[in-house]
Parts: C-alpha cells; sequence; structure tokens
C-alpha cells in the first residue's frame, strides 16, 4: 500500500495550496482518508478526514473554515484544500487511511503516506 502526497510548498501568509494524495494498492472506496500533520517539535495531530462516501466530513478547530477535504473515489485520490493559511500551519502533512473516518478523527490509522512539506512564510 502507498499513498503518495503531493501538493506542499512555500508560501507567504494569506495564501493557499491544494494537497493531493493518490492511492496505490489501496481501494480508497473502502476507507476513510484523512490528513494529519506534524510541526517541527511537536507531536502529529489530526488535520481533517472524510468517511468513505464524503458525506461526513471532520475537521481539527483551528482549521475549520479554511480547510477542505474531498475525495474521488473513481480516481482513487482524496484533496486538502488550504486557504487563509497561517505561519502556524507549517508542518509536515501526511495522508492516512483507516475503516472508518471517525477513527481517524481519534488518531487511529491504518496506513500512512510519506509527508509533503508546507511552509508558510512571509
Amino acid at each position: 500500500v502507498q499513498l503518495q502526497a503531493s501538493g506542499g510548498g512555500l508560501v507567504q501568509p494569506g495564501g493557499s495550496l491544494r494537497l493531493s494524495c493518490v492511492a496505490n494498492g489501496l481501494t480508497i472506496s473502502n476507507y476513510g482518508m484523512g490528513w494529519f500533520r506534524q510541526a517541527p517539535g511537536k507531536e502529529r495531530e489530526f488535520v481533517a478526514a472524510i468517511s468513505w462516501n464524503g458525506r461526513n466530513t471532520y475537521y481539527a478547530d483551528d482549521v475549520k473554515g479554511r480547510f477542505t477535504i474531498s475525495r474521488d473515489n473513481a480516481d482513487n485520490t482524496v484533496e486538502l484544500q488550504m486557504l487563509s493559511l497561517k505561519p502556524d500551519d507549517t508542518a509536515i502533512y501526511y495522508c492516512a487511511a483507516e475503516v472508518r473516518a471517525m477513527l481517524l478523527v481519534g488518531g487511529n490509522v491504518a496506513y500512512w503516506g510519506q509527508g509533503t512539506q508546507v511552509t508558510v512564510s512571509s
């Protein structure tokens, strides 16, 4: 199983980025999908999750209203649109999969992807 994340980069405060995660060896329609992040010196934390059919989404409090998670089961991809980025959003962002999206909210993860670096700085 491979979850390949991309789309990270350097952006100024207030800017936007769109992260993408492509799954290989895993049919994501059978899984809740999500994103986590880890800032330097901090523990990895939950960011967002989406149910297998896209009907339910979950967000960490500090990204609500700024980040949007979406999925395309036909393409086996999940995306994270990030708007109004802040320096505190700087972190390595990881794609993740678990049988149920609610389990991701609780930090339970069956499969991790490799990370993509997001840096928010002027």
